[in-house]
């Protein structure tokens, strides 16, 4: 009897071993298939998920590899960091001072000029008057220095008082007295000096190679209290047309950019960067009517600006000496006319209206009179993406140039030689 549950009790002995033996081969086999599927996991996700989850999670410069895969190379956020730090030395503020007691029915009102507003960037500052000379600020802007030895690039509009005293205020702290070198005749660009050395400046980047969507920097002395100030956005249009009116008068602005980031009084003058830290534009209007509706002077006229100066002396611009409106299908309709393109030459109205055509001009010497229409510049029609004033700025006084008219049903080839703006 005692053999028998001897032998009972090694049989089950034995087939518990057996059953532990096999559910160790399990066990085993499910771990090694769960880390062959977690090492398959693992470079699937490598070569096909991060790839995407990076470009959802992170934003800044943007490359593609051979099979189409985005891929990150820059993180925008310390672009922006980096980009505001190599920057901001090489941006000033602009201090405008006058005699407060020489300024009759002076007031610090802002007053509505238009849509398009360059007086808010020229920030107006109170103080009373008395018998004895008023020294006291009564403007500010911004300007950026383009040259080590301290030539400032700024808007005429901020340092257009012939009458008034110029400060720079540097972002070291630095103060020196500033001279207006030269202020554009028909856009809102001047250039001022200083007398300093070794000073830190900003590259000048290309405006003919924006997109829209793309991050800028705006660096500015905003509200003429707040030096420095940073703000982003994107360039939210390109080859705008607007009246920008001031305190000096109003005058049209062609090919400006558009952006989103926020630009206040005292911005005026300063610098529009990209992610690179080169310059695209100069901020120089907002719109008073909406938000975040700002506009920037493109880097490229600056760049054609400084060669007139550096050629010169000043800045100057090729006169035409026409007054005009672009044609289109409306104006078409409203004047008879036998095309929808083209700058039809007209008079204004009214008792101090200006003639149709500037006497003595280039435009008179060459024949050109009122109700023709100019077609056409060295080959490129007129229309409303290539302005007659917009082509005309690719040149200098002198130049020569030929122009297809339209007088009456009449068409023919001029050659205009350039006059210069005064």
């Amino acid at each position: 009897m005692d053999k028998i549950l001897e032998e009972k009790e090694t049989n089950t002995l034995t087939s518990d071993l057996r059953r532990s033996q096999e559910r160790a081969k399990t066990l085993n086999l499910v771990v090694l298939l769960s880390f062959l599927f977690g090492v398959a996991g693992s470079v699937i996700g490598n070569m096909y998920v991060m790839p995407v989850l990076s470009q959802k999670t992170n934003s800044g410069g943007l490359g593609a590899s051979a099979d189409g895969v985005r891929t990150i190379q820059v993180n925008e956020q310390s672009a922006v960091i980096d980009v505001v730090k190599r920057s901001s030395p090489a941006v000033v503020s602009i201090i405008v001072s006058k005699d407060l007691n020489k300024i009759p029915g002076y007031s610090s009102s802002q007053f509505d000029f238009g849509p398009f507003s360059l007086d808010p960037f020229f920030q107006n500052r109170d103080d009373e008057q008395s018998a004895t000379p008023n020294i006291q600020q009564v403007g500010g802007g911004t300007g950026f220095i383009i040259s080590p030895d301290g030539l400032i690039a700024t808007n005429k509009h901020v340092v257009d008082d012939e009458q008034a005293s110029y400060t720079v205020l540097a972002n070291d702290g630095q103060v020196y007295s500033a001279t207006v070198l030269s202020r554009a005749p028909v856009n809102d660009i001047a250039l001022v000096k200083i007398e300093a050395s070794n000073l830190p400046t900003l590259p000048l980047g290309d405006s003919a190679d924006l997109d829209i969507g793309q991050r800028v920097i705006a660096i500015g002395n905003s509200l003429a209290q707040y030096q420095n100030t940073v703000t982003t956005g994107v360039v939210s249009g390109i080859g705008r047309t607007i009246i920008a009116s001031g305190s000096a008068g109003s005058e049209q602005l062609e090919g400006v950019i558009q952006t989103d980031a926020a630009i206040n009084p005292g911005n005026s003058g300063g610098p529009l960067l990209d992610i690179g830290g080169s310059v695209i534009g100069i901020n120089t209007a907002i719109d008073s009517q909406g938000q975040l509706v700002g506009f920037a002077i493109p880097v490229n006229d600056l760049k054609k600006d400084l060669e007139s100066f550096r050629k010169f002396g000043k800045i100057i611009k090729p006169f035409l000496g026409v007054r005009y409106v672009l044609v289109n299908e409306s104006i078409k309709e409203e004047n008879s006319l036998t095309v929808d393109y083209g700058a039809l030459v007209i008079s204004g109205s009214g008792a101090s209206a200006q003639p149709a055509v500037t006497k003595n001009s280039a435009a008179e010497k060459a024949g050109i009179k009122a109700n023709d229409i100019i077609l056409e510049v060295n080959g490129t029609k007129i229309n409303a993406d290539h302005s007659l004033a917009g082509i005309l700025k690719n040149y200098n006084p002198g130049d020569t140039v030929k122009m297809r008219i339209l007088t009456g049903t009449e068409e023919k080839d001029i050659t205009v030689t350039l006059g210069e703006s005064q």
